[in-house]
């Protein structure tokens, strides 16, 4: 990078606060980063040369210790709850100060870039680190500027990430040690405690959650995306762990983005530049689009080595079971550039049902996809977050509760209008547990999961003949192709019916006790979608 950029970063450092740095590392290329983390003994190369980091005490998303600043511009349009926890906007100048010291006499990384695709939506973003690899993660997972946007290109929002400096809970305000801080007024983020690079990812993530639907009426999403060879896309709805990485990466359909959205009046727009998959288990047969990716540029988070190799053992999670790769987008062979795609003709909901109740694949009516978007039901899968160990039945309204500053309602409403006014097939996919609820069950393979959604796809299930099914009342139909008859109906795969009949009104049960809190701003036709008790 040249000198004068470096230059005018180093005085850009100073307006915000940030003084006698060591030195500033502006805009280095993945090489650099690369060859930096290895001298500093922060990671090493795998068998691919991919570089293999820790992230130390924190594997997972902290979302206890994630905050937004409360004040004139966010107090009465944030949905202030769990996971929009209110920060005062004094302790916020208090962590600002105290990060932006932290950083005196270190070396500092700075990396421009940008979000969202589409160029009417564009939000530039600059990316300050205290790692090499932590920007790597940024070069990766955002849009990477040409050398003349560069010339261009005024950062929107800044985020700080200091993994080094602790907060003081009885000072500073926060929970504990730990923090991720949004501040709308002063359009920053600030990361403190944790090296976990998904704090980065979400951070940015939840302020276009805010951003795009509050001032541009256009609705974010946490799904993947993919488009068909006649142009066709579909959307892929679903929490960390349900499928959205893997079944979005097909073959045979170009890859508009594996995580987040917006949907726009023409169309679909991916958030990112890159990819952040799971690996747990990864492996070249099943997922061989990811599994190609972990290549030299690409940045692994947590796995361990066969010992006396550099080769990743993928089953190993005793580190934790929330093993990660980031990559950019264009590792997958049939990525879709730019990032765009139409008008949505085809929505699955994917859930990871660890009782084993719902069915693989089910045709929901306008109603129901309505009530199921809100309820958002899954299973929390081990190791994404902090505490997680084992599959936890959880819901997450939209499919993204935690990263969701608004009402769910205004969500569901946007998403409804956009489904009614093109006429949207919508499907639900249990990627969980069939003949059993978890420990007894088994997970179902991901060869029949990609059977059916490629049979909705191509129209098969068009023609289909379907059967209500369930106190779930779910459409489901009667053959798929390549997958076998009797695992569509669950309680065929159950030894013990009456366990599944106990599990499925226990399952029933809670669906209709944690859409209470939603059903006084629910329409009659989206309240007669609840199962039946």
């Amino acid at each position: 990078m040249q000198i004068s950029s470096v230059r005018d970063t180093l005085k850009e450092l100073r307006e915000l606060g940030i003084e006698n740095v060591a030195d500033v590392h502006y805009q280095l290329s993945p090489e650099e980063l690369i060859t930096q983390t290895l001298q500093r003994n922060e990671g090493c190369l795998n068998s691919t040369g991919a570089l293999v980091v820790s992230t130390g005490e924190f594997t997972g998303r902290s979302p206890k210790d994630k905050f937004i600043v409360k004040d004139e511009l966010t107090a009465d349009t944030v949905n202030w709850n769990d996971f929009n926890q209110p920060f005062s906007a004094d302790n916020f100048e208090k962590l600002y100060r105290k990060i932006t010291r932290y950083f005196a006499g270190k070396p500092v990384w700075v990396r421009d870039c940008m979000a969202c695709a589409d160029p009417a939506y564009r939000l530039n973003i600059r990316v300050i680190t205290e790692s090499p690899w932590s920007n790597l993660f940024a070069y990766n997972m955002f849009l990477r500027p040409s050398e003349e946007e560069l010339e261009q290109l005024e950062p929107d929002w800044t985020v700080i990430q200091a993994p080094g400096l602790h907060a003081d809970p009885a000072t500073d305000g926060t929970r504990q040690h730990n923090f991720s801080v949004v501040s709308f007024s002063r359009k920053m983020i600030l990361i403190g405690g944790s090296a976990y690079t998904g704090e980065i990812k979400k951070g940015v993530f939840t302020i276009l959650n805010y951003l795009l639907p509050h001032a541009r009426k256009v609705l974010s999403m946490h799904c993947s995306a993919n488009q068909g060879t006649s142009g066709d896309t579909a959307v892929f709805f679903g929490l960390s762990g349900t499928g959205k990485t893997t079944l979005s990466a097909d073959p045979e359909r170009k890859l508009i983005g594996d995580d987040e959205h917006g949907w726009t009046e023409d169309g679909v727009f991916n958030f990112e530049g890159g990819c952040y998959a799971k690996t747990i288990d990864l492996s070249a047969e099943k997922e061989p689009a990811i599994f190609n990716a972990i290549r030299e540029g690409a940045l692994l988070e947590n796995v361990s080595f066969f010992p006396g190799t550099s080769e990743v053992n993928y089953a190993d999670g005793h580190i934790t079971e929330n093993t990660r790769v980031s990559y950019p987008l264009t590792y997958i062979a049939n990525a879709k550039e730019p990032a765009m795609g139409g008008i949505p003709r085809n929505i699955f909901f994917l859930t990871c049902d660890a009782y084993g109740v719902l069915p693989p694949i089910s045709r929901l009516t306008p109603g129901q996809a309505m009530y199921q978007f809100i309820s958002g039901y899954t299973a929390k899968v081990a190791g994404t977050e902090t505490g997680i160990t084992e599959p936890k039945s959880t819901f997450s309204a939209c499919f993204g509760a935690p990263f969701l500053p608004l009402h769910p309602a205004r969500y569901a409403q946007m998403l409804g209008e956009k489904m009614r006014k093109h006429d949207v097939n919508v499907w639900m996919i249990n990627t969980g547990w069939t003949g059993g609820p978890f420990g007894t069950g088994n997970r179902i393979k991901l060869s029949y999961t990609r059977a059916m959604i490629s049979a909705a796809l191509n129209g098969v299930l068009d023609k289909a003949a379907y059967k209500s099914y369930g106190q779930f009342r779910l459409a489901i139909p009667e053959s798929v192709p390549g997958v076998p008859d009797e695992i569509l109906e669950p309680r065929n795969t159950w030894a013990d019916k009456d366990a599944y009949d106990a599990k499925s009104a226990d399952l029933a049960a809670q669906f209709v006790k944690n859409f209470e809190k939603y059903a006084a701003k629910a329409d009659p036709e989206i309240l007669d979608a609840a199962p039946s008790l």
